[in-house]
């Protein structure tokens, strides 16, 4: 006989009707999936069934079921199905950072590849950097004007991080300048003549000055046959070195070392270790003073050599030498562009283009300065100094017309555009365009830096501070390089 219990449960309508709003309920949050879900919704017995239709369901019925679907995805995922998707996770990790990495990796190889290859450009004396068609003459207010000197600038020369400009006269005197600010930092005086052996520097005209690449030593030449080394930072003097049987016309360091070259009128050049307070050696060849020295990195200098015409590369190591003719005045002044090409000037108002392996001129004009005088009797106004930016396709020279005039190299520096000129007045006795190529400084005096024979009263001594101006970028251009 059936207990009364149960027989009460089974006919009990409350029961049975809860249990067919759980089908109906069941079947809408399953989307009518069938199969199991659909055979737990006909057992409204089940203990399971009852705790699930709590009041809780009844208030919100469909968010548990959605809940309780995705438990029970998550629970039917056998280890293995999630060993395979987290190992599938993880292997797609793996491959981004991958590929991020090979992105950086071949942007750091780019760079450091652009860099080589623009060092071994620069070795080779091939690298030319395109610059002159963005520049544009600066106004006259932003021009600035050092003062300092009592007699003629002769030289200068800006340290390789363009924050000092040192600069040396006739009157015997050294000044290093702050670039930014304008002002003197250290003054070295000069002495009079008789007292050079007490006396701390120099007693006669400085004709010539060089800056080591570290910007550690600054070395100074003058008519008394005398080299003085300097430590640049304190300006104290460190050593002198002598040995040379005329004025010191030309002094330069070997880029990247300590090694210092030396010209002068005695025909000579000369080698020297500074770090070791040493000679090196002597070599000969000019037949006439020599007017002006330069170097770069390779172990060689170039040299002008005044009224012999001729232009000279010296390999130091081999002791020997390039000779080169092209001009029909003085050579007064001579630049390094780059390793295999320089620029030179003379008092036949010429400026020539050169390359280390052709014995002519790339190119020359004449008369680049224009011409003065009466009538019938015109002469060209000489070339007292030129000035290269390295490695790029810009130059400089000045005379004493008055204008400081900047030139574009063409390609392969077989030609020379005139660019625009700079109003500088009295005569330009040396040129130094900065590392960064920002600005570009002339040193300027009433004399010429070699001679009395001619003076430019209405002149005034100073160093002059030209900045290089460039374009603004051409909105439309900048379009076409996107």
């Amino acid at each position: 006989m059936s207990s009364p219990f149960f027989m009460k449960k089974k006919e009990n309508p409350k029961f049975a009707k809860k249990g067919k709003n759980t089908a109906v309920l069941k079947r809408k949050a399953d989307g009518d999936s069938g199969g199991k879900s659909k055979l737990r919704a006909k057992k409204p017995n089940s203990k399971h069934n009852e705790e699930i239709s709590s009041d809780s369901e009844t208030e919100s019925p469909v968010v548990p079921r959605k809940r309780h679907s995705k438990e029970e995805i998550d629970y039917e995922e056998t280890p293995q199905e999630k060993k395979l998707r987290l190992a599938k996770l993880y292997l797609e990790q793996l491959k981004e950072e991958e590929e991020d990495k090979a992105e950086e990796d071949s942007f750091e190889t780019d760079l450091i590849a652009g860099r080589l290859q623009e060092d071994v450009l620069e070795q080779k004396g091939k690298l030319q950097r395109l610059i002159a068609k963005d520049l544009i003459p600066p106004d006259a207010s932003e021009i600035r004007v050092l003062r300092g000197h009592k007699l003629p600038i002769t030289c200068l020369v800006i340290s390789s991080d363009d924050k000092f400009i040192f600069s040396a006269a006739k009157d015997c005197s050294i000044i290093k300048w702050d670039v930014e600010t304008g002002k003197k930092l250290h003054i070295i005086p000069g002495g009079r003549k008789g007292t050079e052996d007490r006396h701390v520097g120099h007693t006669a005209h400085i004709l010539c000055m060089a800056i080591s690449s570290d910007g550690k030593y600054l070395a100074t030449g003058d008519v008394n046959k005398l080299i003085m080394i300097w430590e640049a930072e304190t300006c104290k003097h460190l050593y002198k070195f002598t040995g040379h049987k005329g004025p010191v016309s030309g002094l330069s360091f070997r880029k990247g070392t300590h090694d210092l070259y030396s010209a002068s009128h005695d025909r000579s050049i000369k080698v020297w270790n500074v770090d070791e307070n040493a000679y090196v050696e002597t070599l000969f060849g000019h037949q006439d003073a020599i007017t002006g020295l330069d170097s770069l990195s390779r172990e060689c200098c170039v040299t002008a050599g005044g009224r012999d015409r001729s232009v000279r590369v010296w390999k130091i190591a081999e002791e020997s030498q390039l000779v080169f003719h092209g001009h029909e005045g003085s050579i007064d002044c001579i630049q390094l562009i780059n390793e295999e090409h320089m620029i030179t000037g003379a008092d036949d108002g010429s400026v020539s283009l050169w390359s280390v392996n052709k014995k002519k001129p790339l190119c020359t004009v004449k008369q680049a300065h224009g011409r003065h005088g009466d009538a019938g009797l015109e002469q060209p106004h000489w070339v007292a100094s030129v000035a290269a930016l390295q490695n790029s396709d810009t130059v400089a020279s000045g005379s004493h017309n008055s204008q400081v005039q900047l030139w574009k190299c063409g390609q392969n520096y077989r030609g020379l555009q005139p660019l625009f000129s700079v109003p500088v007045s009295g005569f330009i006795n040396s040129l130094k365009f900065s590392s960064s190529g920002q600005f570009l400084v002339a040193g300027v005096g009433q004399e010429h830096r070699l001679g009395r024979w001619w003076r430019l009263k209405e002149a005034k001594n100073g160093i002059y501070v030209i900045p290089l101006k460039r374009k603004p970028p051409n909105p439309e251009e900048a379009k076409m390089t996107e």
